[in-house]
């Protein structure tokens, strides 16, 4: 017997966590399916969590930016703001040739900024605590962990997964892992990134970006220390995903100590965000108690994928045509019924997943255009010109 959900979403990073937030003000019949053991056990847990402006001329990812940075940083005051570190962020010109980059930007920033020290402080600049942040927005939310989802399938007009949940409509926040995804034209990027969590007796006053990015210092009252979070790091590994995709695939990676690449990257990782972060502050008596790793999933044009999949080989069907690369209108595609992604946040996920999210259940419920920088017909218009 199949239990039945509205909306079921798989992946409960901050994209799924998101979504679920904003459906559950119109549905109550959602169900949050992910393969770890809670949520933001991802990329979204070993994220760093900033929400800073994007530095540089004026262009359509960094509008995307800017919106979403007043949305979510709003979202976030408003409803959690014990989560949320306001203490502003100062972004660091890594070397000369960067500072006269800043330089030329100065006219363009979208937000009020002062020169302080080295860098340009922004003081919408923030920090918030990831796991507590997608706790906050699933706390109403019926949820189903250490859950693989091994199979989805379309029948009678529903969405079945492994032949036991069934769904009216269907959204995947998976995030690196598009297996799920039977569609060429989609794609990304899977970059891993590392934060450490560390004790030290400095005091952080601010939220610090170069080369690394490292947060405000927290008082411990146990350890009678300072907790600072450093965060970056990127790695592309070329690994065959149809011989191994271990990586992507593995559930609570960062409970069970099994990190997918080899213990010595880590530790080198962790060296390497040390030496970054002593390069913006130095750090005393310095102790790592926490590292985490995860897959940031990126688009190869850096913005997101938000909306509705396209039936490549319904669409082709109808116009074979558009093989030649000509005369393509997005009123030509066939779309998956019922059939909806967010993915493709990047380093970015605490900053543009409220505002996609919202933007996504609105474009659900009301008909509500989406940008057609971030609809996924984009993805799918470059393939099929390559694909003739």
């Amino acid at each position: 017997m199949y239990k039945e959900y509205d909306y079921v979403i798989i992946g409960a990073g901050i994209a799924g966590s998101s979504t679920s937030y904003f459906l559950s003000k119109h549905f109550s019949s959602i169900l949050l399916i992910d393969r770890n053991c809670d949520v933001a056990q991802g990329a979204s847990g070993a994220a760093g969590a900033f929400l800073s402006p994007l530095l540089g001329k004026p262009n359509k990812f960094k509008d995307l930016v800017t919106s979403a940075l007043k949305f979510s940083s709003k979202l976030y005051k408003e409803n959690i703001p014990e989560e949320i570190n306001n203490c502003g962020v100062v972004r660091i010109p890594k070397n000369n040739e960067d500072l006269k980059k800043f330089k030329t930007y100065e006219e363009y920033m979208d937000f009020p900024y002062e020169k302080y020290e080295d860098g340009y402080l922004f003081k919408i600049g923030s920090q918030v605590n990831s796991y507590n942040i997608c706790n906050f927005l699933t706390k109403n939310i019926e949820k189903k962990f250490n859950y693989e989802v091994n199979k989805i399938e379309k029948k009678d007009g529903f969405w079945l997964i492994n032949d036991e949940i069934k769904a009216i409509n269907l959204i995947l926040t998976t995030g690196a892992d598009i297996s799920l995804i039977e569609e060429k034209y989609f794609s990304l990027r899977a970059v891993w990134g590392q934060k450490i969590d560390v004790y030290t007796n400095s005091n952080i006053n601010r939220n610090y970006h170069k080369e690394c990015s490292l947060s405000a210092s927290k008082f411990d009252d146990i350890k009678k220390k300072n907790i600072v979070s450093i965060g970056a790091t990127h790695h592309r590994f070329n690994c065959d995903l149809k011989v191994c995709n271990h990586c992507i695939k593995s559930a609570n990676i960062n409970k069970i100590f099994s990190h997918s690449y080899s213990q010595s990257t880590v530790n080198k990782d962790t060296e390497k965000l040390l030496k970054l972060a002593n390069d913006i502050k130095h750090l005393d008596d310095v102790e790592v108690f926490d590292i985490k790793i995860g897959a940031r999933a990126s688009s190869v044009d850096y913005f997101p994928m938000v909306g509705k999949l396209i039936d490549s080989k319904k669409t082709i069907e109808k116009y074979p045509h558009l093989k030649n690369g000509s005369f393509i209108k997005d009123d030509m595609f066939s779309m998956i019924d019922n059939l909806y992604v967010l993915n493709g946040v990047g380093g970015r996920g605490f900053v543009l997943s409220p505002y996609l999210a919202y933007n996504l259940v609105e474009s659900i419920l009301k008909n509500n255009f989406l940008e057609e920088s971030i609809k996924v017909n984009r993805l799918f218009k470059r393939w099929v010109k390559r694909s003739s």
